[in-house]
């Protein structure tokens, strides 16, 4: 019975797809995806943190730990918890300050093929601390975005892989090509052509 009701729904779906020139679909991404994409591919270090500056072992650092996205306007926002010791390391134990500080970049997203990109970084709060902010900025401005990119396509065809077990039916993502990425309230809307096979 199960099996009947999800390939009827299928066949909806197919349908409804046929009616239209491209197989256009509309995927919403949560502001928690896209938080949990920067933990496993940034912040995987021990503790959940980043290191801009040493390790674990060394005295004197810098790192960003604790990412919370959320959505403002148009822009996505990334909140980082920075902390460092900034000195000379002397047998062990760092001779200098330490700082602790919050930091915010807001970035736009944007439709890179079968991936979410991110443009036009924008530091929104930077410490009192020139020497910090020095390491900050590269990293809110460049690494941070970098890391956040995710490939749409590999993860719906992660998804797709256990179709079988689960439904029945073996789906699979042949093509995809995103369109366009807007903020939309709670949601990184993304507009997109795909193709899907079932077996």
């Amino acid at each position: 019975m199960r099996r009947c009701s999800f390939f009827l729904f299928l066949a909806m779906m197919f349908s409804a797809f046929a009616t239209h020139s491209a197989s256009a679909i509309e995927v919403k991404v949560s502001a928690q995806a896209l938080e949990r994409t920067l933990q496993t591919q940034l912040f995987n270090g021990p503790q959940g943190r980043y290191y801009i500056r040493g390790d674990a072992n060394s005295a004197c650092y810098v790192y960003a730990e604790s990412p919370h996205v959320t959505f403002v306007q148009d822009r996505i926002v990334v909140r980082v918890h920075a902390k460092a010791k900034l000195g000379t390391a002397v047998r062990g134990t760092c001779l200098g300050v330490s700082l602790t500080t919050t930091t915010d970049v807001s970035l736009i997203p944007e439709a890179e093929e079968e991936s979410i990109g991110f443009r036009d970084a924008r530091i929104e709060r930077l410490t009192e601390s020139r020497e910090l902010n020095f390491l900050l900025e590269p990293f809110l401005s460049g690494k941070l975005p970098a890391q956040m990119k995710v490939n749409a396509a590999v993860l719906m065809r992660q998804l797709l892989s256990r179709s079988t077990e689960t439904t029945g039916y073996a789906l699979s993502l042949s093509a995809l090509k995103l369109h366009s990425l807007l903020v939309e309230g709670d949601s990184l809307v993304m507009d997109a052509d795909a193709t899907l096979k079932v077996d």
